[in-house]
This record gives structure tokens, sequence and C-alpha cells, in this order.
């Protein structure tokens, strides 16, 4: 399920589509009216025919639906559409251009077919969220798995590891390309990316979070400092209105489809920032949500820093992906 905030906002440009449709077919009404004389003439009648079929079901006396009042009635009422449909067809128009007919067929346009969310909302949910995830990671057109290049990647041997970075970097997009086409079916549901800074490892995150996205998934993109803040701030406020937001915050990080939480250890490690952690990792293991975890730590590292217990979480149950090679940001090449 998508944020609520996310829901709110393809809510809203939904209505302003249903407003926009029903304001030009008003337009277009008026002007061929005033055009089309014969045209309101028709539109009189046909409601005209309604109007009496209702009458004959409300009247208390028992009509049978084949009998002569309402199938002379009927017969009129066809006529009446079959001009309309001509005359319109005369202009270039279509009877859908002048009728009150929801795009969606499925919800009329409400959003939702019952209690389930219809895909027209789905699909406006998924493009704002979209416009979140690209202000957050400055997400371009470029950054796709189909736009991706690994021969800024050196492809010699690189010190104290089995391959070089290019065949390294095959192997992690591999990953990371399968983890985001196949979300959420994918063998592996949680992701340690680690490695130093300039390596690659927002960009990759940034591929998936679009990915997962627009395969209609709910995703989180955040910093561990902003992630710890909220925290911090839900336990310690006294601020009504920053506790609800600081509350709202929390509920995204646990709730969400994909949580991605980039920059894990440039946070000040504290008992609070540890619990706050635990409560993330251990909580979204046991809802079966699937998690990525972007750090310059090493599991040895993370071991060191960590507690016990959640450090035995992520070592057990995250995929590490490692990133080593030269810093492309310094080669001005990514």
């Amino acid at each position: 399920m998508y944020e609520p905030e996310v829901i709110q906002r393809a809510s809203a440009r939904l209505n302003r589509q249903r407003e926009t449709r029903a304001r030009r077919r008003f337009e277009l009404e008026r002007t061929l009216y005033a055009a089309h004389p014969r045209l309101r003439e028709l539109d009189v009648a046909i409601r005209g025919t309604m109007a009496e079929l209702a009458q004959l079901a409300t009247g208390g006396v028992p009509i049978r639906p084949d009998g002569p009042e309402i199938t002379g009635i009927r017969r009129r009422n066809q006529a009446l559409q079959r001009e309309r449909r001509d005359l319109l067809t005369q202009l270039g128009y279509q009877m859908a251009d002048l009728d009150d007919t929801p795009a969606c067929p499925c919800c009329g346009d409400s959003g939702w077919a019952g209690t389930s969310m219809c895909s027209c909302l789905k699909k406006l949910c998924a493009q704002e969220q979209m416009r979140s995830l690209t202000a957050l990671l400055g997400l371009t057109e470029g950054q796709s798995f189909d736009k991706l290049r690994l021969d800024v990647y050196s492809d010699q041997p690189w010190q104290g590891e089995g391959r070089s970075p290019r065949k390294n970097m095959c192997r992690v997009v591999a990953v990371c390309e399968g983890y985001a086409r196949q979300f959420p079916q994918y063998p592996l549901k949680n992701l340690l990316l680690s490695g130093a800074t300039g390596l690659g490892k927002t960009f990759l995150s940034g591929c998936i979070a679009r990915e997962v996205s627009q395969r209609g998934h709910s995703v989180v993109y955040d910093t561990a400092i902003n992630l710890f803040a909220a925290f911090e701030t839900r336990r310690f406020t006294r601020d009504e209105e920053e506790g609800r937001q600081a509350k709202d915050s929390t509920r995204r990080y646990l709730g969400c489809d994909l949580l991605i939480l980039d920059d894990l250890g440039s946070e000040l490690t504290t008992a609070m920032t540890q619990s706050a952690l635990y409560e993330v990792v251990n909580s979204r293991l046991q809802a079966n949500r699937h998690t990525i975890i972007s750090t310059n730590l090493s599991m040895e590292h993370i071991a060191a820093r960590y507690t016990p217990q959640l450090a035995s979480r992520i070592g057990g149950l995250y995929q590490e992906l490692t990133f080593y090679g030269e810093d492309l940001r310094l080669l001005h090449k990514l």
C-alpha cells in the first residue's frame, strides 16, 4: 500500500481529471446547443422518455416489461438516440463526447472498486511516488538499469579481491536488476550495499527504487540520519504536531513495501540510534517486508559498531553486495 500522502496527492489528481472532463463536456454541450438547437431538443426529448419510464415504474400499477406502454416509450427513445448519434457523427463527434461516461469503467472514476484500489489510481500513485523519489534521489531519465554503464569500472585486478571492479559490478548489477524486476518474488528479500563512496551505491538504489515503484509498490527512500531523527522526535518531543509528524514518518519506514536506507554509519551511534535501527530491521523482518541498506561500513564494521542482535540479523538475513574500485565521482565518469 502506498503512503497516505501519496494516495492523497494521487486522489486529488484523479478528482481534478474528473472535474476537467466534466467542464469540457459542459463547454462543448453549450457550444453545440447554441450552434445546433436540434441537439438540445433531442436531449430534452430523451430525458422525457426516461422520466416517462420512471413514472410508470413508480405509478403503483403493475406494468409488464414487454407491455405496449413501455414498448412504445422504448421505441421513441431508441429513435431519438439514433437521430442524436447521427447528428453528432455529422458534426464530427461521438456519443461519449457529450455523455457523462466515466473514464474508468471499473471504478466509475472514484479510484476504488469496493475496498480495493483501482488500477487507474494505482497508476497515479506510482507517478506521485516517483516524483518524491526523484526529488530525494535526484533521479534522471538516464538513471535506469537499461542505461547503466559498466565500462566506467576498471577491468584490471583489484588488490585483495578475486574479481576486477568491472566483473564485480556485473554480478552486483545482475542481483540488483533481478531484485527490482522480480520484486517481491526475488529469492533475496534484503540487500546490504557496502563500499566506499563514489562507487554507484546510490545510483543503483535509484535504479531499484524507480523499477519497483513503477511496478506499483510503495517505496520509501531516506538517509539513516533522517530516520533516526524521526524516531528520536517520536520518543522525546512534547510538541503535539511534531510528535504526530514523527509518528507518521516512523510508520512509513516500518510499513512500506520497500525501504531503502542510505548512508548507515554516518550517524552518531547512541543507545537511541541502536534501538531505532533494531526496531526497523527486526519489525520489517517479522512482517516479511523488503529492505535495502546502503553503507560505507563492511559487515565486519557493522558487527563492531552495533549490538550483536542487530549485527546477527543483518549478517544472517541480508545479502551483502560489496562495491570496490576507483571513486567514479573523482573520475567524473558517473
